[in-house]
């Protein structure tokens, strides 16, 4: 549990889309956001050729079930569900993003933040589950299908502790920051590669990702003036590396084929992203996740 329990929660913070897809939601199969990085790192000739799935092949309709984000109230609540948990993340980012960069003259504009289910419009096109948590530049605003974070665990083999999520949210929100301070596109421009852009950008969100747990616990709640998250122990910062090191290129290529290619990168190393995250943590400075000036992205 790492919400201070009195901490305020603005429900409409959040788009909750969960329930209004398009088709079946995703019951089974290899796990979303797994098959996306496969895709990236391999293309998807080669994913077909493997045989798996996205998990469609389930048909299993959404029960409607999922409790309603507007009774996501307090910091109690985040530490009881995935959505409220979600919700409070973002919340406590923009407490600390906003005033950070304002002291670089960088103006802070909040990226929205959409829960949802099967598939959701959007504007880089249609995702639908088998995308995992991503940004989009095109509107601005982060993406999470909660199913993932399931997937994260069963599928990636990441711990499942608060901070392991939260990681995932800060993450996505670096990429906006990115966004702002313009070196995003730096992906697009060099893709893939051990060495390329695509990898520069991604260590450079989980650096990002980590300066926000560096001021987190410090950062209040405007509305209740304590901080939106305890002091983490050790073991959430575990579960924070451990996500990060379980979307590693290396380790996922090699649980799918059995071997490395560092060649098809994109998003780094699990040492690295381990290494980056740290980094942020280490530092809380955006100066130290110049990844791009970095002569050896092993080494911070």
């Amino acid at each position: 549990m790492s919400f201070n329990d009195n901490a305020q929660l603005d429900p409409s913070r959040v788009s909750d889309r969960r329930g209004r897809g398009r088709g079946a939601a995703v019951g089974g199969g290899l796990g979303g956001g797994l098959l996306l990085i496969l895709s990236l790192i391999f293309g998807p000739g080669v994913v077909d050729q493997l045989g798996i799935d996205d998990g469609t092949a389930s048909q299993q309709q959404d029960s409607g079930a999922e409790d309603a984000i507007n009774e996501c109230l307090t910091g109690a609540e985040a530490n009881e569900r995935l959505d409220c948990r979600i919700l409070g993340t973002a919340e406590s980012l923009d407490s600390f993003w906003l005033p950070y960069l304002d002291q670089f003259g960088v103006a802070y504009t909040q990226p929205g933040v959409v829960i949802f289910s099967d598939s959701t419009d959007t504007g880089c096109g249609t995702a639908t589950s088998a995308v995992g948590p991503f940004y989009c530049p095109v509107d601005e605003q982060t993406y999470y299908d909660t199913a993932f974070f399931d997937d994260l665990v069963t599928r990636f083999g990441s711990s499942g502790g608060p901070l392991a999520q939260e990681y995932v949210v800060a993450h996505e929100f670096g990429h906006h920051i990115q966004n702002l301070i313009g070196t995003l596109g730096a992906a697009q421009q060099d893709p893939q590669g051990a060495e390329s852009g695509g990898v520069r950008v991604e260590l450079q969100a989980d650096c990002f990702a980590g300066m926000w747990a560096a001021h987190a616990t410090t950062v209040p709640d405007p509305e209740s003036g304590e901080p939106f998250l305890r002091p983490f122990s050790t073991t959430d910062l575990q579960d924070a590396l451990s996500a990060a090191a379980s979307v590693g290129d290396d380790r996922i290529q090699e649980s799918a084929t059995g071997q490395v290619n560092p060649e098809g990168w994109t998003h780094g190393s699990s040492a690295q992203r381990q290494a980056w995250f740290a980094q942020g943590f280490d530092t809380g400075d955006l100066r130290s996740c110049d990844t791009f000036a970095a002569a050896d992205l092993d080494n911070p």
